[in-house]
């Protein structure tokens, strides 16, 4: 049965209106393949163990987000859900049992759909023998394939469960990398690095060939390389052309965020610039430049927002550098900039560009002349701002919280310096179990929440370097 809404639609204007529905991929098969060899060529920095981070953590994500954005799924039917003898069923996308839903909507149900298409099988067959040098017979065995096998085949790597043909794409579990939400358009990116490149070529596949975004295919954009590309010396970062999602905010209908990054280029920057103005999807965009360290990977993992006037962030990285007295010896000797700080420039369309002077000052703008608010613009640091519990929290994402609703925030267990500040700033703080038992029990109604922090189990999670920010690709929010 092909997945389809004739109300679903794309309209993203902000990181905190209500999320009405998300694109997202659960922990497949390929996760538990990763070997410790192979582990950092497949951009993980560990191993998982693939049943406690399904079981025991992301089935808990899957939960909350039915709760919020599509509770008939789940309302009522918890102790059924979580009966041994269904063994997990309701979470996986190739069961009968499945929740299949057109809210928060599993990227391996859409990619079987398209493949019940024999033209749309064998061009994407084609393309993927391709980039993973298949051989002929192997590539008409998979034409063969039954279309919902040939999905887990794609994401997993594996035939038949068992025999690995080639890598498994771990990072798919980070949706939002792949693919911005900008008001009615869609921003398709282009991964940095090589272990990514067989999920860009199905998400595009999905996108440009499924009927759930059929009114929205004229509106769908891709990053373009520069010209004469394949001219270029060498394989340095800074030469190619590369954006993913977690250096894209939309903080407001006509105000967008870029990180250049490690994962991000000066190159794919510009040409996202050149392509959301062309096509007057924003009126402001604002770069915002960090290290290109492993610890930030994107601008989402120093920080996110959780309110209008609230956001969290690593302070290190946000604030001002300190001004150096001219009489101290090492003002002479110093450089006078520090490699490890930030630039922000603000480009407007026919207007000269502005700068920033940090992160905090950037945030503050956005919340007072963006988003008008009228109160203070509060900063909620990781770790609590204490040393060396601010760097340590921010490497298991205190930063990377997506907001269902505006103050109901989704983060990791594991940060408690980060949680004993959320506390000190008036939020609520509450373990995921918890609050399911208190919506089962209608103790408690989601759509009534103010100002909460819910606490996601994350021990095998936290291990891939990402947050519940990473693990979203929201595809519709009310406007704020």
């Amino acid at each position: 049965m092909i997945l389809n809404n004739n109300n679903f639609k794309i309209d993203v204007g902000s990181e905190i209106g209500d999320l009405r529905s998300l694109l997202i991929h659960s922990p497949d098969n390929g996760l538990g393949r990763v070997v410790p060899s192979k582990a950092q060529d497949w951009l993980f920095e560990d191993i998982v163990h693939l049943d406690s981070m399904r079981k025991n953590e992301y089935d808990y994500y899957i939960k909350v987000l039915l709760y919020f954005l599509d509770p008939a799924k789940i309302k009522g039917k918890l102790k059924e859900i979580d009966a041994k003898e269904n063994d997990r069923n309701f979470f996986k996308p190739d069961n009968a049992a499945f929740y299949a839903s057109d809210k928060v909507i599993e990227i391996q149900t859409l990619l079987a759909d398209i493949l019940e298409d024999e033209a749309i099988r064998n061009k994407l067959v084609a393309a993927v023998c391709a980039i993973e040098s298949c051989n002929y017979r192997l590539q008409q065995k998979l034409t063969d394939t039954n279309p919902v096998e040939l999905a887990k085949v794609f994401i997993s790597g594996s035939l038949d469960n068992n025999e690995m043909i080639f890598a498994p794409i771990p990072n798919l579990i980070f949706s939002r990398d792949i693919g911005i939400a900008i008001n009615n358009y869609m921003l398709l990116n282009k991964p940095a690095k090589k272990a990514r490149a067989r999920e860009t070529l199905l998400i595009r596949y999905i996108f440009f060939n499924h009927p759930l975004f059929a009114a929205y295919r004229s509106n769908i954009l891709e990053i373009p390389e520069t010209v004469q590309h394949f001219l270029r010396p060498g394989e340095a970062q800074d030469e190619k052309t590369t954006l993913e999602g977690g250096d894209v905010m939309v903080v407001s209908k006509e105000h967008l965020i870029i990180g250049c990054s490690e994962r991000t280029s000066a190159s794919g920057a510009n040409e996202a610039i050149k392509l959301l103005f062309e096509n007057k999807v924003v009126k402001k965009i604002t770069i915002v430049k960090i290290p290109h360290k492993r610890d930030y990977m994107h601008i989402d993992t120093v920080f996110t927002q959780i309110k209008r006037n609230v956001w969290v962030l690593l302070r290190s990285l946000a604030i001002a550098e300190a001004h150096v007295d001219e009489n101290e010896p090492i003002a002479w000797f110093a450089d006078k900039k520090s490699k490890d700080k930030t630039d922000i420039v603000q480009f407007e369309s026919g207007k000269k560009p502005k700068t920033f002077k940090s992160i905090e000052d950037l945030l503050n703008d956005i919340s007072k002349n963006d988003l008008k608010s009228t109160e203070k613009t509060r900063f909620i640091y990781s770790g609590n701002d204490t040393f060396p519990y601010d760097a340590r929290e921010q490497w298991t994402d205190s930063c990377n919280l997506l907001a269902i609703k505006e103050g109901v925030v989704l983060g990791y267990d594991r940060n408690d310096k980060t949680i004993e500040a959320f506390k000190n700033n008036g939020f609520q703080v509450i373990k995921v179990k918890e609050l399911l038992k208190k919506f089962e029990n209608n103790e408690l109604d989601p759509q009534t929440m103010k100002d909460t922090l819910i606490l996601m189990p994350s021990a095998e999670l936290s291990r891939a370097r990402g947050g519940f920010h990473c693990m979203s690709m929201p595809l519709h929010r009310d406007n704020l």
